[in-house]
């Protein structure tokens, strides 16, 4: 397993993007107070506004109002035709019924039509600034809800460049998509701002991304540090837990991940959820890793990981599958318990969905001398597709001549002959089988 994997998989449901659904769309489109510029600074040029007809802005109005109060029929009767250009000769009033239709769009999960939308109301070019700007950055925020990072990238840069303004959740917003680009300097960098700027209100995800993207460049420590640092501020928050553990793995600190780990199953913090099952697995493979790597652990960290996921199982946490069984059987394996790992294998081949584990059982049956059981087990394996289909042909072959079924297993054997993987052993086999006779 790739050491960044597993604070991979933890990322992966962690970051979201801070956009609300239900947007409210813009209104007022004609304001009466002057308010203060958001943008003050901004490098593009004030458009005048072209809405004169109190006709159209009340329209404009009441498909807005009509949008933000979910009636969704009725604002799309008032805003489709001025958004088309045919209900007004206003291209203010045009735009802001795009942005209306923009935002339905998106809150129905249509993002890619929200985009689109959205950018024909950005082109036309009419909005004031502050609407303008405003806009223009949830559309950056669209582009990543669509996962178009390196377009959202392009368009917060102009948000920035144009608009003269820096806020911490820009800068936030940006080390998002950095770490999506696989950008993590970068992404370290867009964080480390964020954080810094007299606006910021630190998030979870912005911590993770930060931690993740110190994993992704080499600098381990810094990432248990900091995934650490937030685990003691939430010591029984599950996802902080294992972002702290998984930094730890990622560092090659494979104690100091198992100890933090056990010290939460201790605490009570495996709770038997989802989150609780990952923590229940990860702290097993977390114990075979470290076995691997220090052999004189291996088989005390095999039994430790054997009892972690009896504990878990017991408790409810773990829900039978596939992947768990096999986890079972894998340390069974490790620390030499053949009948543990038979039994374990077992339970996983019925539910997983080719015959791998099928053949491992066989295999096992095989080295127990359980010749028919380990004929049957192979012949599963082959029929519910195996990737090493040479192996199953050979291992039901040996199974077959322990039978004493020799026609069988020269049958068999040719078989497996017929797979490059195999080719060579099975071909030795049958010479010597024949020079036997």
């Amino acid at each position: 397993m790739k050491q960044g994997s597993l604070i991979k998989m933890v990322l992966a449901s962690a970051i979201a993007l801070s956009l609300a659904s239900g947007a409210v769309v813009a209104k007022d489109a004609a304001p009466k107070d002057k308010k203060e510029a958001l943008y003050p600074n901004a490098t593009r040029t004030e458009p005048k506004l072209d809405l004169k007809s109190e006709k159209d802005q009340k329209a404009l109005n009441e498909g807005l109002d009509a949008a933000n109060n979910g009636e969704k029929d009725k604002a799309q009767q008032i805003l489709q035709p001025l958004a088309d250009g045919s209900g007004t000769s206003s291209k203010y009033a045009q735009a802001l019924a795009l942005q209306g239709l923009a935002n339905m769009k998106y809150n129905d999960g249509d993002i890619k039509g929200a985009i689109t939308t959205l950018k024909q109301a950005l082109d036309i070019g009419v909005m004031p600034n502050d609407t303008y700007f405003q806009l223009k950055y949830m559309y950056t925020q669209f582009l990543v809800a669509d996962e178009q990072y390196a377009p959202a990238l392009q368009s917060l840069h102009e948000w920035r460049d144009q608009g003269k303004k820096e806020t911490a959740d820009s800068y936030g917003l940006e080390g998002n998509i950095d770490y999506r680009l696989e950008k993590y300097p970068e992404a370290i960098a867009a964080i480390t701002k964020a954080q810094s700027m007299p606006d910021a209100k630190p998030q979870a995800s912005w911590t993770q991304i930060l931690a993740a993207s110190y994993a992704e460049t080499g600098q381990g420590d810094k990432a248990a540090d900091l995934a650490s640092a937030e685990l003691a501020k939430n010591p029984n928050d599950p996802t902080a837990m294992q972002n702290a553990a998984s930094s730890l793995i990622q560092a090659q600190k494979y104690p100091e991940a198992i100890a933090l780990l056990e010290k939460g199953r201790a605490a009570g913090a495996f709770h038997t959820d989802d989150n609780g099952a990952k923590l229940y697995v990860n702290l097993a493979k977390v114990y075979l890793i470290d076995g691997q790597e220090h052999s004189e652990r291996q088989d005390g960290n095999a039994k430790k990981a054997e009892a972690v996921l009896a504990d878990g199982i017991a408790k409810g946490a773990i829900k039978p599958s596939a992947e768990v069984y096999k986890l079972q059987g894998d340390a069974a394996i490790t620390g030499g318990d053949t009948k543990g790992a038979l039994a374990a294998y077992q339970k996983a081949a019925p539910l997983a969905t080719d015959g791998s584990v099928s053949l491992s059982v066989a295999r096992l049956q095989l080295q127990e001398n359980q010749y028919a059981a380990a004929e049957k087990s192979a012949t599963d394996a082959i029929s519910k597709g195996v990737q090493h289909k040479g192996t199953a042909y050979m291992v039901r072959a040996e199974a077959k001549r322990g039978q004493k079924n020799k026609q069988g297993a020269v049958a068999d054997m040719k078989l497996a002959a017929q797979d490059p993987e195999t080719s060579a052993k099975a071909n030795a086999w049958l010479s010597k089988a024949e020079n036997t006779k």
